[in-house]
């Protein structure tokens, strides 16, 4: 019980670790660390400091999730979507995000390190992007979602053609 040893699965191209997928060519994991549903949202928060608001309402029943996703050197999470905003915050080394809808496949770095931003929002929707840990350290990041109740949380999309990847 106590030995790491990745069970395949025969349908697939990927292994499974402690829980997490791993699939061999985009050497990235990704790992639910939790997962409650939430009911209709309507919060209006504010501080002392009136330039400061936040709005966040959904229509429908939710599932949030709490994700840990870590990238080896050279690893990537493959071309995706997701139905919902993500918000994510980089713990350690640099990741590098693509758009699907960006002509000139602009890279835009988030790192732990201080160099660049640490955190970053994707609006999900259909929003096509990659992630790529295009650094020489291992890069993690924790990611909290918003999906409609029982929607896929990740969609695996095709490559848009934008990137030489």
């Amino acid at each position: 019980m106590g030995v790491d040893h990745p069970a395949r699965c025969s349908r697939c191209r990927h292994i499974r670790r402690n829980g997490s997928r791993y699939d061999r060519n985009r050497v990235h994991t990704s790992a639910t660390l939790a997962k409650a549903p939430l009911g209709e949202l309507d919060i209006k928060g504010k501080s002392a400091l009136d330039h400061w608001k936040l709005k966040l309402k959904t229509k429908g029943l939710s599932d949030m999730y709490v994700q840990s996703n870590v990238w080896i050197p050279g690893g990537s999470s493959g071309w995706h979507t997701h139905p919902g905003p993500s918000l994510i915050t980089v713990t350690a080394g640099t990741v590098t995000v693509y758009d699907g809808d960006d002509p000139s496949c602009t890279p835009h770095e988030y790192s732990a390190s201080g160099t660049s931003p640490n955190a970053f929002v994707d609006v999900g929707g259909g929003e096509v992007h990659i992630v790529r840990n295009e650094g020489a350290q291992e890069a993690r990041a924790v990611v909290v979602q918003f999906v409609p109740a029982g929607a896929a949380r990740r969609i695996d999309a095709p490559a848009p053609g934008n990137c030489p990847f």
